[in-house]
Parts: structure tokens; sequence; C-alpha cells
């Protein structure tokens, strides 16, 4: 069974899930991005299907087409951004020993999101 959230970014669909991982299709609208933000108990591995994604990971900024894909290492600050046109659409792959939405430390958000103490980047 497959589950849909929207968020003020764009959708995520969990396609797959286990004790070990979880899988989600993440669709970022245009001109829109994620909160930066780690988890302490996943990685996770990012592919990207359509679009152009921009991610960053602490600190250092990238440009990831389809079919190319980068790691998320547990613990380090992320973002996954789309200043294109057309949604930008990328499978998520979760590994580690918790993957529930409270393992989401924001430490800077688009929408009024972020974390009680965390430093603002």
């Amino acid at each position: 069974m497959t589950t849909t959230e929207t968020r003020p970014w764009g959708s995520y669909t969990v396609v797959d899930e286990s004790p070990a991982h979880k899988t989600k299709r993440i669709e970022v609208a245009p001109g829109s991005r994620l909160s930066y933000q780690r988890h302490r108990h996943r990685s996770e591995h990012w592919y990207v299907l359509a679009g152009t994604l921009h991610v960053t990971i602490e600190g250092a900024e990238a440009v990831l087409l389809p079919g190319q894909s980068v790691d998320v290492p547990a613990g380090s600050a992320h973002r996954a951004a789309n200043h294109g046109d057309v949604p930008a659409v990328f499978v998520e792959v979760q590994t580690g020993t918790y993957f529930g939405e409270d393992d989401i430390e924001r430490l800077d958000d688009d929408y009024g999101r972020t974390d009680a103490g965390a430093v603002a980047q």
C-alpha cells in the first residue's frame, strides 16, 4: 500500500518499507525546496528521475540531472531544491534503524517549520 503526503514544497509517496529501509518517490515543485535538515537514525540515497535537482550536503552544492544520484550520510545537513520550471522528481532510499518523520531536525525552513534550538544555516 502506498501513502502520499502533500507538503508546502511538493509531495512524497512511500512506495516500499520494511524494518531495514523506506523508499519514497519525492516531487519538488518548481521554485520550491525542502528544509535544510538532518537525521540521526538514517542515511539516504537520492536518484533523480526527472527535472533538475539542486542538492546541498553539509554546505557543498551540486546539481543532479536524471540518472544521477547522491548519498546523504546519517547526521549530515542536507537539502533538495528545484530552481527549474518543471517538477524535480527523485527516489529516496532510506536505510538505518528508524524512519519516522520525527527523525527530522530542521535547521532552516522556508515555511516556518524550523526546530526550536536548532542553529539556522
